[in-house]
């Protein structure tokens, strides 16, 4: 727990940790869409700062490097970030905006077809 604190604590270290960490398993986790508008979401000032605590929650899980299963694991690694993001993403789901969506499909088409 409090890896995850420290981790929504410094933005610019989570911003560019959780696009590393996309970059490397964008193409194994079927939920790369929502969580990139999550992760919209979360660094847009419109944000209510509750929805903004949430969402930085679940992204802080994705991006710390030990976690309740191990993201190595085939198929069930990232299970436990899909559950945490489904969740955080239930208590605010109206709060990510089409505008969010329409960032993030364009974010994973242009930044990750490049790498296929």
């Amino acid at each position: 727990m409090d890896a995850m604190r420290a981790a929504t604590r410094d933005e610019e270290s989570l911003k560019r940790r959780f696009w590393d960490k996309l970059r490397r398993v964008a193409g194994k986790i079927p939920f790369a869409e929502d969580l990139v508008a999550a992760f919209y979401c979360a660094m847009d000032p419109k944000t209510p700062s509750r929805v903004k605590l949430i969402l930085l929650g679940a992204i802080a899980y994705f991006v710390m490097p030990l976690d309740a299963v191990g993201d190595l694991l085939p198929l069930i690694g990232f299970a436990d970030d899909a559950a945490v993001l489904a969740a955080a993403i239930t208590q605010v789901a109206s709060s990510i905006t089409d505008e969010h969506r329409a960032r993030a499909r364009k974010s994973l088409g242009e930044d990750f077809q490049q790498q296929d």
